[in-house]
């Protein structure tokens, strides 16, 4: 993960890097991603998410497309 302050250096860096561009997402949406991913993780009772679960978290953050399919169910 790069962490850049615009799109603008997002392309500036993938120009002097030749690397391919991936996925682009702000920092809320990362927030969000993480404050779902772990919100269940000090519990006693914890368990890994399915494919589909996590897939979920994804898709509810706005985090769609190609790059974020996990292969779940179809």
């Amino acid at each position: 993960m790069q962490l850049f302050r615009s799109e603008d250096e997002v392309d500036g860096w993938v120009e002097a890097t030749g690397h391919d561009k991936g996925a682009v997402f702000s920092p809320e949406q990362l927030w969000d991603l993480a404050s779902a991913w772990y919100d269940d993780r000090l519990r006693l009772d914890w368990r890994r998410r399915t494919v589909d679960e996590r897939q979920a978290i994804l898709s509810g953050v706005g985090l769609v497309g190609d790059f974020w399919d996990l292969g779940g169910d179809p």
